[in-house]
């Protein structure tokens, strides 16, 4: 079963309010997407800390129905 683009960004705009978010298909197939995830809480963050951020605003979603997803995230200027 495949995870819809429209869903991923909307799971992590509910989990990161005020995020601008933007999800791209790699494959085609529903479950190998791209991220690109803005938002003003990523500050004084690492890297690492803003990606558990993301998936945890997936709730558990990542691994199992969303199989792939390359994140890049970033702080608003």
């Amino acid at each position: 079963m495949a995870m819809e683009a429209a869903e991923i960004e909307r799971l992590i705009k509910q989990g990161l309010p005020g995020a601008d978010v933007s999800i791209r298909d790699l494959a085609g197939d529903g479950n190998h997407y791209a991220a690109t995830v803005t938002c003003e809480s990523f500050r004084g963050k690492s890297r690492v800390q803003q990606h558990q951020m993301v998936y945890a605003a997936l709730q558990g979603q990542m691994g199992g129905i969303l199989h792939a997803l390359a994140l890049q995230t970033n702080v608003p200027e």
